[in-house]
């Protein structure tokens, strides 16, 4: 593609099936499009469970579940794309059967990276990239994607914060009635858990750090899902201040929750990003190596802080590792009240 295409009056496909926190980082891209071209279509091609998370952000039209998709019989995947009428196709979490069904779907414009062999063949616009070793933040670099619609430098961080700002919950007001009475300006939310997704913080830290910020006068709210809170459950500290939410909400309820709290403590998930999503106050725990250091997986859009353990923790691990942040280090952002 040699000059810039207008999508104006186009039908867009930013396709994203893999996690949450992914899910979270690539909406900027979604949001840029409708920036530029107000009157483009866009649809956003998500797992079920992200369905949520993606109906938040006002620039997507519409969302679409691979999953459904996925489950239908092969000769029919292509035929349910080919409805959308799509006019692009944009891969942003490669995958070799997507990349396959839109190919046969006749999508005029199909955009992966160059760095997967499987889009030599199904891609036609290939954008040479590569995340494994880039500097660059994991929201940034979906914009070289967007490379032939007007993308001539990554954005700022500054910028996809901003382009993030369009993220917002309606009020829950089920969820509220399920809740005990909180002053919500003093709760924090402790999500020990990632599902495997990011080398994690002991979970005898959280519970230490759970009695110091009650000390302080917080309120410290527990969440995960139900299998996550059963993995420890028994060492939640006994203290009406101190709050065992695991499994007790959906996820549209999740959002709307963490929109209300004052602090969010993780380390790299799904609702780490989506709290910053939110605007809100969020400390992220993270390794300082790549591909899983700040750098490339901070949150964006609220109030950041980021801890560190600068260990090497190796691929060959005969062990589970747990970041080496202490207690105290994560205690001093707060203020006492």
């Amino acid at each position: 593609m040699s000059k810039k295409v207008n999508l104006n009056n186009k039908t867009v496909v930013i396709s994203r099936t893999d996690s949450i926190g992914d899910v979270i980082l690539t909406l900027p891209m979604c949001g840029w499009i409708k920036q530029q071209y107000p009157l483009s279509n866009i649809i956003f091609l998500g797992r079920d469970y992200t369905r949520p998370v993606v109906a938040n952000y006002a620039s997507v039209d519409q969302f679409a579940s691979w999953d459904e998709i996925e489950n239908l019989p092969s000769a029919a995947r292509s035929e349910v794309i080919k409805q959308w009428k799509p006019d692009v196709f944009i891969h942003v979490f490669p995958d070799k059967e997507i990349a396959k069904v839109v190919k046969k779907a006749k999508v005029p414009y199909r955009i992966g990276t160059s760095h997967r062999s499987y889009h030599l063949l199904t891609c036609n616009i290939r954008p040479n990239f590569t995340r494994k070793n880039a500097d660059e933040h994991e929201s940034q670099l979906n914009f070289h994607l967007l490379k032939p619609y007007g993308v001539d430098t990554l954005p700022s961080l500054e910028e996809v914060s901003f382009l993030l700002r369009q993220y917002s919950v309606k009020q829950n007001e089920t969820l509220i009635q399920k809740l005990p009475p909180l002053d919500f300006s003093k709760v924090v939310v402790l999500h020990p858990k990632s599902k495997g997704s990011a080398l994690e913080w002991h979970i005898d830290n959280f519970m230490e750090l759970a009695k110091s910020l009650v000390r302080l006068g917080y309120y410290v709210c527990l969440t995960g899902t139900e299998s996550e809170g059963a993995s420890f459950r028994g060492k939640i500290p006994r203290n009406e201040q101190i709050i065992d939410l695991t499994g007790k909400m959906k996820l549209q309820e999740f959002i709307f929750f963490l929109s209300m709290v004052h602090t969010v403590v993780a380390c790299s998930t799904g609702p780490l990003h989506i709290a910053s999503a939110l605007g809100k106050r969020c400390i992220g725990l993270y390794p300082n190596q790549r591909p899983m250091h700040p750098g490339r997986w901070q949150p964006v859009g609220g109030e950041t802080v980021v801890l560190t353990d600068d260990a090497i923790y190796k691929k060959e691990k005969t062990g589970t590792h747990f970041l080496e942040i202490p207690v105290q280090d994560v205690l001093k952002h707060f203020q006492r009240n």
